[in-house]
């Protein structure tokens, strides 16, 4: 399935969540995702995005959730992933889902009482920012790359991406 089908998917379901497990497991899908995009891009994707692609693959997952989301979700979403079809579209995409994991983590964390539950809030939130920072690093290398490619006459703006499958 193609990475943005995926982050709607998420998105979806994450606007859907009514319990801070259920919320939980949604960041868990997300960390999930992004990391299999980040290995497809790393394999994949252009020149100029591997390095930040192979750090977005290795960042950590939500600790601890990791069994309760798989039974409660029915497995990992990202498994479905067979293509990033146009990178910049995905990135920008999973960058929106991960601003709205970590905010909706900000409401489970400031709303429980339960320690553990806090503590799994807080690592997903910087697993969900660190992913984020470097979405954010492939983003800006995509306009960079697009703002010193030659215009394309026929299109009258920069030419065809290369690469981004």
């Amino acid at each position: 399935m193609d990475a943005e089908r995926l982050i709607a998917t998420g998105r979806h379901a994450l606007a859907q969540s009514r319990t801070a497990l259920d919320i939980v497991a949604e960041a868990w899908q997300t960390q999930a995702l992004a990391q299999a995009i980040g290995s497809h891009l790393a394999l994949c994707g252009p020149l100029e995005l591997r390095g930040e692609a192979r750090g977005l693959s290795e960042i950590g997952g939500v600790r601890g959730t990791v069994d309760h989301a798989v039974v409660r979700t029915g497995g990992p979403r990202a498994a479905q992933l067979t293509e990033v079809g146009d990178a910049c579209a995905a990135l920008t995409a999973l960058s929106a889902l991960l601003g709205e994991v970590g905010i909706a983590l900000v409401g489970v964390a400031c709303a429980t009482d339960e320690e553990g539950l806090y503590w799994q809030c807080i690592e997903a939130i910087d697993a969900a920012d660190e992913s984020n920072d470097r979405v954010c690093g492939m983003l800006r290398r995509i306009a960079v790359r697009d703002r010193d490619r030659p215009p394309d006459p026929a299109r009258g703006r920069a030419g065809p991406v290369a690469g981004l499958s």
